[in-house]
């Protein structure tokens, strides 16, 4: 009897029909479980050549990903893409503090010469309570001592007035190679019984230190206790943490390239709203040429014909998405894009016959929309929101009818194409300025260390429910017409949500 009754649409019939399906507009039916949870593998890759443990990426955004972000996506088995609107300079060097650490967080301390003096505590900076001490005052040099605040208040006021020398604490013990991992911080704490390590990168060929951060015991502590995802970070060949970058199109984009490159970036993104343009062929063209050992994404697209055009030109993977984030408005602007669930469907069709993945960028609200994205054939997902808030996103937080938040902005807003992100939009040479974005604000997440753990957990458990123990397996079920869809109406959107209560207090963990 069940044969007779046909569930659901296959992937290839759903998508054929003429509409434009988001996220919430499908549903997958439940497959056949024969696996726990944690036999579900999410090692997936980002580009051809880049490997990671977990298919989630942070958005090249100005208020989502620098340094700070890029290494937490990192130790978590993502992957950070620091944003372009700055200098190459500054760019360059977000990556280099990226690579240059095995721990997911960072800090800023303030560096003094030993004859330099603290005249204030303004010269400690608000992420870290001590002043390091180097024989030139600057991070390139041989460390020598360091002053913690608790320390420097304690002083007798005519003391305070010396040279940083006469009262400094010697750093005999506190110094620790900068490859040293979590773990290893934690055991180092627990032998040494001290609070603090600082990371110091030797060359040996030039007899030069670099000093790269501060490590505090209570934040090894502090993120010690976080969930973990059971999954290595993202290590480069280099040792450090792997990390991408964005560029534009332009002809100033080839010096911005090769300051990255100097840096050690892993993969660069090429950063454009439409990605179907003769500006960004010859830009991959001249990647590829000029740096063939560099994997680079293309994008944005949303149909086949534009990912086959990309891909023709050598792209090493497909950025996926228009006008689907909740800051973009692309679409009611300029009247182009696709619903994001069908644009995913459609490019990793193409893309899965060149062996190019794809990365599902915008949409994602939550874990379910995740699951939607990699199962429709995506092999990461770009997080732009959904990052946005945490500790880790750049901006401060602030106070906003009682709640605190973070701003958040598209790179298609007046505010960032101000920086330099109309080029994204080919808008950078045009007198009038179109907004394809808005300014907006999110409510503090706390860390992506704490919540992105029970976040790919869940996911786990929508890849139990659908018989996939990996993308891969996922992906044949979906192409082979195993895994089954159908189109939810409104009301079955409401029903699926929570709904007929009062009150009720939503906890994702």
């Amino acid at each position: 009897m069940a044969s007779e009754i046909e569930d659901g649409y296959a992937a290839a019939r759903l998508f054929n029909q003429g509409y434009s399906y988001t996220y919430d507009d499908v549903i997958f039916l439940p497959h056949y479980i024969d696996f726990s949870t944690d036999q579900v593998s999410l090692s997936t890759r980002l580009t051809r050549r880049v490997p990671l443990y977990s298919p989630i990426i942070s958005s090249p955004m100005d208020t989502v990903t620098e340094s700070s972000m890029a290494a937490a996506m990192a130790s978590i088995g993502g992957l950070g893409i620091i944003h372009s609107n700055l200098s190459p300079q500054l760019q360059a060097a977000m990556v280099c503090s990226v690579k240059s650490r095995r721990v997911p967080f960072l800090s800023s301390p303030s560096f003094l010469s030993p004859s330099h003096r603290i005249s204030s505590l303004d010269d400690f900076d608000a992420s870290s309570p001590y002043v390091l001490v180097t024989l030139s005052g600057s991070p390139r040099s041989k460390l020598i001592g360091y002053v913690s605040k608790s320390d420097w208040l304690n002083l007798d006021d005519d003391r305070k007035d010396l040279e940083v020398k006469s009262y400094m604490r010697t750093s005999n013990e506190i110094v620790v190679p900068w490859n040293r991992s979590l773990d290893q911080m934690e055991g180092f704490f627990k032998e040494k019984d001290l609070d603090l390590g600082v990371l110091v990168k030797s060359d040996m060929a030039a007899e030069e230190d670099e000093v790269v951060d501060v490590v505090m015991r209570e934040d090894v502590e502090r993120v010690k206790g976080y969930p973990k995802l059971g999954v290595g970070g993202t290590v480069g060949p280099d040792g450090g943490w792997r990390v991408g970058a964005s560029i534009g199109t332009r002809e100033t984009d080839k010096e911005r390239l090769e300051h990255l490159v100097k840096a050690g970036v892993d993969v660069v993104v090429l950063d454009s709203s439409q990605g179907n343009s003769i500006y960004q062929i010859d830009m991959i063209k001249y990647v590829k040429r000029v740096y063939p050992e560099l994997d680079v994404v293309g994008g944005n697209v949303v149909t086949a014909a534009q990912a086959e055009n990309l891909i023709k030109a050598g792209v090493d993977g497909l950025r996926v998405g228009m006008g689907s984030g909740s800051i973009c408005t692309t679409q009611e602007v300029c009247a182009v894009g696709r619903g994001q669930a069908t644009a995913v469907y459609k490019v990793a069709s193409i893309a899965a016959q060149n062996d190019v993945p794809v990365i599902a960028d915008g949409g994602i609200s939550n874990s379910g929309h995740i699951v939607k994205a990699l199962v429709l054939g995506a092999s990461t997902v770009m997080m732009g929101g959904f990052l946005a808030g945490s500790e880790e996103a750049p901006g401060s937080y602030e106070y906003q009818n009682g709640r605190r938040v973070k701003k958040y902005r598209g790179m298609g807003s007046l505010e960032a194409m101000t920086k330099g992100s109309d080029a994204r939009y080919l808008g950078d040479t045009t007198k009038l300025k179109i907004a394809q974005g808005v300014v907006g604000a999110v409510s503090d997440k706390g860390s992506v260390l704490k919540f992105i753990p029970y976040t790919m957990q869940a996911v786990k458990q929508g890849f139990q429910d659908l018989g996939a123990s990996t993308l891969q397996s996922a992906h044949d079920l979906l192409r082979k017409g195993v895994l089954r869809l159908e189109v939810r109406t409104g009301a079955a959107q409401v029903e699926g949500g929570v709904h007929g209560l009062v009150s009720y207090e939503k906890k994702a963990f």
